[in-house]
Parts: C-alpha cells; structure tokens; sequence
C-alpha cells in the first residue's frame, strides 16, 4: 500500500499524466498546432508520467532530484509564454518566427485559462507538490 508521500508522487504522476493528454487532445482532436514553446513545455512533460509513475510503483524516495529539474524548466518556459501571451513581453522576443505564433489565443475559459495558462499552472502544482514530498521525505530521515 502507497504511504502518504507516495500518494503525494501519484497525484503528480495523475496530473503529468492529465497534462500529456490534454495536450494531445488539443493538438491531435482540436488540431491545434503548437507552436515552439509549447513544444519545450511538452519536453518537459512527457517524460514526467513515465518519471512519477516509476517512483510511486518503486517507492523511491530520490524522484525528487529526477523530476524537479524538468518541472522547473516546464515552469520557466510556461511562464515566459503566458508573458508573451499576455502581451507582457512583446511578441518580437517570442522564438516562434515561423508558422504558429506563440502568441495565438486557441481557447479561452472564464477569460483568463489559456492553454499556456494551464501548463503553468500543472507545473506550479507539480512544483509545489514535489517540494512538500522532498521536505516530508527529508523530515522522516
């Protein structure tokens, strides 16, 4: 049976996992294309359901160090791209210079959630999660 932290690394593996297939969803279902940093924030994903679902199976107590870097990176790409979204930072420094713009508004639910805006926020919660299991795991040592 799971212990309490390692519930904690099933609920990242459940939201990594929401968040691959939402982003299918959108671009295989909707045909939304992504554009280039929504592509780097998948990178930084994708290999989190295999990631999550390895260490909660195992138990390890090390997915810390494993995973926090690609959420970080998610989490940095993801909030430079709501900047540009919001038209916070100008498109003109956006790497998208070629078909998708990074700056294309593809959905837009109770006029703030974007899709950039729901990849910050899955790797927020996942940072966040990630930081109370690495201190509660730290703690018990």
């Amino acid at each position: 049976m799971f212990s309490k932290n390692h519930l904690l690394i099933f609920l990242c593996w459940l939201i990594s996992l929401i968040s691959t297939l939402g982003s299918l969803f959108f671009s295989e279902v909707m045909e939304y294309p992504p554009c280039e940093l929504c592509w780097y924030q998948r990178i930084a994903m994708y290999p989190l359901v295999f990631i999550f679902l390895v260490a909660a199976y195992k138990k390890m107590n090390d997915v810390f160090y494993y995973a926090f870097p690609l959420v970080l990176s998610g989490w940095i790409i993801a909030l430079y791209h709501n900047l540009l979204h919001y038209e916070i930072i100008p498109e003109s420094a956006a790497p998208c210079r070629e078909d998708v713009s990074c700056s294309t508004v593809y959905i837009e639910l109770a006029g703030f959630i974007t899709i950039p805006m729901m990849s910050f926020f899955a790797f927020s919660l996942l940072g966040i999660l990630l930081i109370y299991f690495y201190k509660k795991s730290a703690h018990e040592k």
